[in-house]
């Protein structure tokens, strides 16, 4: 087993394709091919499975060793990283994950900061679901990610905490209060964002003694804000979701003063990287004390 086969067998396990891994490292199908059944046969398991139907998948021991292997080069990267810094030069990459109302707000302005002042760092970027963004931390498929509590398994850092607003169509009764309290929303049809995204809404209500009558279930404040807009429920949603609002929606403030918190998020701390450890404290240092993306 070496680095050679540990990285490709990486790649074709995040491609699904022996060919898009054979270009990224420059190999021949047939090389790919003989390294990987020389993989196998060293292991004496099969780690790869391919059918017409199916097309390729990862047998059992094949994931279990996908995130071994992802640790592995992690190491190889680390090792890198500290030489590079030994000699002024910080280096790395930096894979992040990111949800779709998170990636653009804090991402672009993270590369930047460190990109100005360590060029060497490069990054990648993945957009997904709270909870997809979990599992991709938790089978090392990224190094970082932004999520939203709670997350027991992997090491955190306070980001941002963003206010939560009370989401109506215009017209609505509501709409004449400034402030509304979520006991008032309580037999009213509300929609919940899925996915990792609803603990903090569903903790308002709980705390706050109130039903949460959930009549829809939806996967993107896009979805929501428009499905608000044709009077079909009422949300409760977070001000990064509100920064491009449709017309024919209103906004209120929650009289509970509710917020959600946006963590930083990373497998443990000990598996840092120098250019991850970079990461953390710019993202410390940014946005600390940043003023709120929303206000009424």
């Amino acid at each position: 087993m070496n680095n050679n086969q540990i990285r490709l067998f990486v790649h074709i396990a995040e491609s699904g394709s022996f060919t898009k891994a054979g270009l990224a490292l420059n190999m021949t199908q047939p090389a790919v091919s003989r390294a990987i059944s020389a993989l196998e046969d060293e292991l004496q398991v099969k780690l790869l499975t391919r059918d017409r139907k199916n097309g390729l998948t990862l047998t059992d021991v094949g994931q279990r060793i996908l995130v071994i292997f992802r640790e592995i080069l992690q190491g190889f990267d680390k090792v890198e990283q500290e030489i590079a810094a030994e000699r002024g030069l910080e280096k790395g990459m930096i894979r992040i994950g990111a949800f779709p109302v998170a990636a653009p707000y804090f991402v672009p302005r993270l590369i930047r900061a460190i990109g100005e002042v360590y060029p060497g760092i490069e990054f990648a970027l993945y957009e997904g679901s709270v909870m997809e963004i979990k599992d991709w931390l938790a089978s090392r498929f990224i190094d970082v990610g932004l999520i939203i509590p709670p997350a027991e398994a992997l090491y955190t850092q306070p980001l941002y905490r963003e206010k939560l607003y009370a989401v109506l169509p215009e017209g609505h009764p509501l709409s004449v209060k400034k402030l509304v309290d979520v006991g008032e929303l309580e037999h009213a049809p509300m929609l919940i964002c899925r996915s990792g995204y609803e603990p903090p809404v569903v903790d308002l209500f709980a705390r706050s003694g109130t039903t949460l009558n959930i009549k829809y279930e939806v996967g993107s404040y896009v979805t929501a804000l428009q499905m608000v807009r044709e009077g079909l429920a009422l949300g409760v949603m977070s001000e990064l979701s509100l920064l491009s609002l449709p017309p024919g929606v209103t906004v209120r403030e929650l009289a509970q003063g509710a917020y959600r918190d946006i963590h930083l998020a990373v497998p443990s701390s000990g598996e840092m990287s120098i250019a991850v450890r970079l990461f953390m404290d710019t993202a410390r240092q940014l946005f600390a004390d940043a003023e709120p993306a929303f206000k009424l």
